[in-house]
């Protein structure tokens, strides 16, 4: 193990100091970060004007929402009910980008639901709600209190309104969710890919020009093998630290200073607040400001970074131990640079084969082909990280560890049929490579 600590450590600083690692280190978090802000800059944007049809078939509204003229909502009414699936596919409603229901117990259970095509920006689903809630008040003041409009919102209680898409009204998927899943596992590869090809290279260059003939006069060449692993495994952690790093500063940075949460009190300008909330429309100008959008909410609230990073990390070590050892092979068998050429190519399709299984993953959890994938080593690092920002089942986050454990295992075995394979061809130069050879070389001791 000693030989190997100080071959890991060679290959170690080696890394770390080349120009390309530096550089890498630090644009490919900043590139990160850009298109980061522009998901959040654009993010909220959307359509500038909606066509709300009211399904009222109590009349509680009487027809009625505003006093005034809204620019971005355009409201009609229905007197009777009107179910989601007959207002999604009937050709007299495809004018309409939303269908809000008012239920005849709206005054009472104080719950309103708003189903739409495409999904709103927080400015308009405010909007909506706003120009609704009002409404209802003026009604309830009018017919069950004495007290004036402004007495009566002081007490009143808050009316929800649940937005839902008209094509999935029970919100069964959860893609948005799969896609912070999807770009943990696609760094995860880029991170494989990158460090693994560098292995590949490590080890042909050594051959190619005879060094490791005189590594092998000290060492064997399994040791040979692992401290190259461990040594470009390690630069590959070091680089991923270092965009953590960068990217979660980049992240609190944008939090902070251009994305901040308006709903945290440290954030709230209480003067200013107290002299808008002597105009009536306080709330929807407060609220529209906001220009939040669901990328924002999904980095800042909804994703568990420590647990998933937790996992990353896992899946990474496993990952890389188990591709990094198919990459020293194909660099130790390879007769010359371009003859290995023709094995790299299908561990790079591999590779891409790996990413569309979590896209795959992402839309069809629950099939049998989503079990199969998240098991299987080639696409269980991409495939759990969509899994888990999904969200496993109850009583089903034992998966997560299995898929772990048969990962690990399949890497332990990978790296033993490699150095079987390093052994036997690492001192073989000017053939060209075929599988015959490889089935020769595991089949010698």
């Amino acid at each position: 193990m000693k030989n190997s600590w100080l071959i890991a450590v060679r290959e170690w600083r080696e890394r770390v100091s080349s120009r390309s690692f530096i550089m890498l280190s630090v644009i490919g978090p900043l590139i990160v970060l850009g298109m980061v802000y522009v998901m959040f800059a654009l993010g909220g944007q959307s359509k500038q004007h909606w066509n709300v049809l009211i399904a009222d078939p109590g009349g509680i509204m009487n027809n009625k929402i505003m006093p005034q003229i809204d620019n971005s909502v355009t409201y009609a009414f229905a007197d009777g009910y009107i179910e989601v699936d007959e207002f999604r596919d009937a050709k007299k409603y495809q004018k309409f980008d939303a269908l809000l229901e008012v239920n005849e117990k709206v005054l009472s259970n104080k719950t309103g639901f708003v189903f739409y095509r495409e999904k709103p920006s927080v400015r308009m689903q405010t909007r909506v709600h706003y120009q609704f809630e009002r409404r209802l008040e003026e009604i309830v003041v009018k017919e069950f209190t004495k007290m004036s409009l402004s007495k009566f919102r002081s007490i009143k209680q808050p009316i929800n309104v649940t937005f839902a898409d008209v094509n999935d009204p029970e919100d069964e998927a959860n893609d948005l969710s799969g896609w912070a899943g999807f770009f943990f596992g696609t760094l995860i590869f880029l991170f494989i890919f990158l460090f693994g090809m560098t292995v590949l290279r490590s080890v042909s260059r050594e051959k190619s020009n005879r060094i490791v003939e005189v590594l092998l006069a000290s060492v064997s060449p399994f040791q040979l093998m692992r401290g190259k692993i461990m040594g470009i495994g390690m630069s590959a952690f070091l680089q991923f630290v270092i965009w953590i790093s960068i990217i979660g500063a980049g992240l609190y940075f944008m939090r902070e200073n251009i994305f901040p949460d308006v709903m945290d009190a440290s954030n709230i300008n209480i003067e200013q607040l107290t002299l808008d909330a002597n105009d009536a429309s306080y709330q929807e100008s407060y609220y529209a400001a906001r220009e939040y959008n669901e990328f924002v909410n999904l980095v800042y609230e909804r994703v568990e970074f420590g647990t998933i990073l937790g996992f990353f990390i896992l899946f990474f070590i496993g990952g890389y131990l188990f591709y990094s050892s198919i990459f020293a092979a194909i660099g130790a068998t390879m007769g010359s640079e371009s003859d290995g050429q023709q094995f790299v190519i299908p561990i790079v399709i591999v590779l891409c084969l790996s990413l569309y299984a979590g896209y795959y993953v992402m839309n069809n959890p629950e099939t049998q082909m989503a079990t199969f994938l998240h098991y299987f080593p080639f696409t269980a690092p991409v495939v759990v990280m969509v899994k888990l920002s999904q969200g496993y089942e109850v009583g089903h986050a034992y998966e997560i560890y299995v898929a772990f454990f048969v990962l690990i295992v399949s890497a332990f075995i990978s790296l033993l049929i490699a150095a079987r394979l390093y052994k036997n061809g690492i001192l073989q130069f000017g053939h060209r490579l075929r599988i015959k050879h490889l089935f020769k070389w595991l089949k010698s001791t």
